[in-house]
């Protein structure tokens, strides 16, 4: 097997993620059906989504493995060349017209994440990455004036380079973040405990053991969630239990930007891709504010 030629898988994934978002915005969710539970949602064009994503790769590059949150068995990784793919991430959110919603697509081998792209067709967002080649985002141009009544509009796309903002502000402490979160579709037990305290200290004052970040975002897309940091508008992001198909695009993206994806748990510094805790932090934010973080997990 010749080494993956990664600026045209980079291309390939674009064109793809594309036509499915063409595919998102004309549906109509009828059929809802649940998984584990009621805020475990998948939809007929989440697989329909799947399908065409899965034979388009399969027949461009017989090749590779294919790992897919509507097909998988298993969410683990090998060391095989691997397109990573989450068709809606947002599902929720797709059911109720909220248009923070993407579709991510990944290429990892070695089970390190190579090339990114997370598409929100809703809003016409597009972002991309390649390891070593830097993270870009490519979104319509918002217009100096509004139209004349009558004159035609038409959308003028412009690619940036990530982070939006350049040399990205220092993060001093967690007192000064905006930090995203997910409440997750495991509504009970350890690692529900976990997050509720977790979360709890974010808020609380900091005379009664908290931290008192700026805000906290519980936004419905983790793969939105890190394209976000990777900006630079959310500082860190942590989750919870998401898998590898919510991940894997991002943190290409999030990385090139200059960012750090670490474990969600404490001392985790080379986490896996598959690892399913993640703590997602922008250029900016050092390895304190990480640690910081990690303090207050409970």
């Amino acid at each position: 097997m010749t080494d993956p030629n990664l600026q045209e898988i980079h291309g390939f994934l674009i064109g793809l993620a594309q036509k499915a978002g063409g595919m998102m915005i004309s549906a109509n969710p009828s059929t809802i059906d649940t998984k584990k539970n009621s805020t475990d949602l998948v939809t007929e064009t989440d697989k329909a989504v799947e399908e065409l994503v899965s034979s388009s790769l399969k027949t461009a590059y017989p090749d590779y493995s294919f790992l897919g949150e509507e097909t998988a068995k298993s969410g683990r990784l090998t060391d095989e060349p691997t397109f990573i793919v989450d068709p809606i991430d947002g599902t929720t959110n797709f059911v109720h017209a909220h248009p923070y919603i993407s579709i991510s697509l990944a290429f990892a081998h070695k089970q390190r994440p190579l090339v990114g792209v997370v598409h929100n067709p809703f809003t016409q967002h597009l972002y991309t990455a390649i390891k070593g080649q830097g993270a870009y985002l490519t979104a319509p141009k918002i217009p100096s004036s509004f139209p004349v009544e009558g004159q035609k509009v038409e959308s003028v796309y412009e690619r940036r380079r990530l982070p939006l903002r350049s040399p990205p502000p220092p993060l001093q402490s967690l007192s000064h973040a905006l930090v995203a979160v997910e409440y997750g579709n495991e509504r009970n037990g350890n690692n529900w405990e976990c997050k509720i305290n977790t979360f709890s200290a974010l808020g609380r004052d900091k005379s009664i053991d908290g931290v008192m970040v700026q805000s906290v975002r519980s936004l419905g897309s983790a793969a939105l969630n890190i394209c976000s940091v990777a900006r630079g508008d959310i500082d860190v992001y942590w989750e919870g239990g998401c898998w590898a198909w919510d991940v894997a695009a991002g943190w290409v993206v999030v990385e090139e930007a200059g960012g750090m994806v670490v474990g969600g748990n404490k001392g985790e510094w080379k986490p896996k891709v598959d690892g399913r805790r993640y703590l997602v932090s922008r250029a900016g934010a050092g390895k304190e504010v990480v640690e910081e973080f990690w303090g207050k997990i409970h």
